[in-house]
């Protein structure tokens, strides 16, 4: 099921991509495979994470990043990754981290539901 957000939320995410770089889950697959170091986080509520994540995520709700993440990733040149459900909360995540300085921030473009329809088909 696929959820329909309001106008203005969807006037944020449009804003926030003009400013983001994403990054398909194909490119994150890869990146996984190659062993580049690179943080995967997870923004979405801590019920969603535990049904289940993509290897390797950590999770940092949407709700706390912004609060916690200078603990667990103070290096501002790190590469981080963010993904939600469907990829529109993870942009103003990623947007959001640039404002704070973070230099190497992307957000996956569809989302944990595109990561596991491209998981199931390969």
């Amino acid at each position: 099921m696929i959820k329909q957000h309001s106008s203005g939320f969807l006037r944020l995410v449009v804003d926030a991509k003009s400013r983001i770089t994403e990054i398909n889950a194909s490119d994150l697959a890869k990146k996984m495979a190659s062993n580049i170091a690179f943080y995967l986080i997870d923004v979405r509520e801590q019920d969603e994470y535990k049904q289940g994540f993509i290897p390797q995520a950590i999770h940092l709700s949407k709700g706390i990043i912004e609060r916690d993440i200078e603990k667990q990733i103070p290096d501002y040149t790190a590469d981080i990754v963010v993904y939600c459900s469907g990829g529109f909360r993870s942009c103003l995540v990623a947007d959001n981290l640039k404002k704070m300085g973070y230099q190497n921030v992307s957000s996956l473009t569809g989302g944990f539901r595109v990561w596991l329809k491209t998981e199931l088909s390969t």
